[in-house]
């Protein structure tokens, strides 16, 4: 067994959910923020406050950055290593066009200049440990032979690998072939992300690059949010337990969106994302009604079919 990293998703991973699927499941030992980015001359103020230490306590968290140059990367460090962080997380992998016109996540590859810039600014930081998450490269799937002997300079934590291009997004197949030849030149701790979906899905990866240093998932923790304390423990849940741990974490979440929205309908926008990657274990009707309920009374009247199943 791999550690198990949790990737960030921007609008579903906030401190509430990272907290709540701590409590309630575990088997992560990693729970990533969603990027934090310069803009209009600073920090988010609600990019501050996720990573506050009082919203994340007993959560195993690495604030992630996303930075097109020097003046930007510095900032953002700063900003949270004023927050007591010895830990970030640079992204060199979104794919997001309204990052990637600016230059920064997997648009970076494009440029190695850039890449040894902020490498630069790493190396000025030793009381931090970096790792890096990345691509293949931004329009071409060798890009990153041209970046990976920069990184290899630096005393890395590691470097999660997801194996697509920038400008696919989440599009088309991962490309296996070009991540084992990555898997073989990269000399730092390798954690693979993409497509992992199920526990076949980890054991796979995990028997084909045995050396790993760990997997990540996203989208399909979000998706099956018990996966990560089925594969700490090596044993698949009863669908009953599944069904619990989840109603467990959404009771947490009803709670937090009570206390931060006035009004019903206000709770139930924001309470439905809760379920949206979340399809492919609940029964279907279940899920049309939990996703397509018009008022917050319908909404729990498909919360008790749920729980009765």
């Amino acid at each position: 067994m791999k550690p198990l990293h949790f990737a960030p998703l921007q609008g579903y991973t906030q401190h509430a959910y990272r907290s709540i699927h701590a409590r309630h499941i575990g088997g992560v030992c990693s729970y990533y923020t969603p990027f934090i980015r310069y803009e209009k001359g600073g920090v988010r103020r609600k990019d501050m406050m996720d990573i506050l230490p009082e919203n994340n306590e007993g959560v195993p968290l690495v604030p992630q950055i996303i930075a097109s140059g020097a003046d930007e990367f510095n900032y953002l460090c700063d900003a949270i290593q004023e927050k007591g962080y010895k830990r970030i997380d640079l992204n060199m992998g979104c794919p997001a066009p309204m990052q990637t016109k600016l230059g920064r996540g997997s648009a970076l590859l494009s440029a190695p200049q850039f890449v040894e810039e902020l490498a630069r600014q790493m190396t000025q930081r030793p009381d931090v440990r970096f790792s890096v998450k990345m691509r293949l490269g931004w329009k071409q799937p060798d890009e990153w032979r041209h970046v990976l002997p920069i990184l290899h300079e630096l005393p890395l934590a590691h470097i999660t690998m997801h194996p697509r291009i920038g400008i696919q997004q989440y599009k088309g197949e991962v490309d296996m072939e070009m991540f084992r030849a990555f898997y073989e030149e990269c000399r730092h701790p390798l954690v693979y992300n993409g497509d992992l979906q199920t526990l076949d899905d980890l054991a796979r990866i995990e028997s084909e690059f045995p050396q790993l240093s760990g997997l990540m998932m996203g989208r399909g923790l979000l998706g099956n949010p018990f996966i990560s304390a089925e594969y700490a423990s090596g044993t698949e849940w009863h669908w009953a337990d599944r069904r619990d741990a989840v109603l467990r974490m959404h009771d947490d979440w009803l709670q937090f969106c009570r206390q931060k929205y006035v009004s019903d309908s206000q709770v139930l926008l924001q309470i439905k994302p809760f379920w949206e990657y979340q399809k492919t274990w609940i029964e279907k009707k279940i899920y049309k009604q939990l996703m397509k309920s018009g008022s917050f009374r319908n909404y729990m009247t498909a919360i008790q079919r749920f729980s009765n199943q």
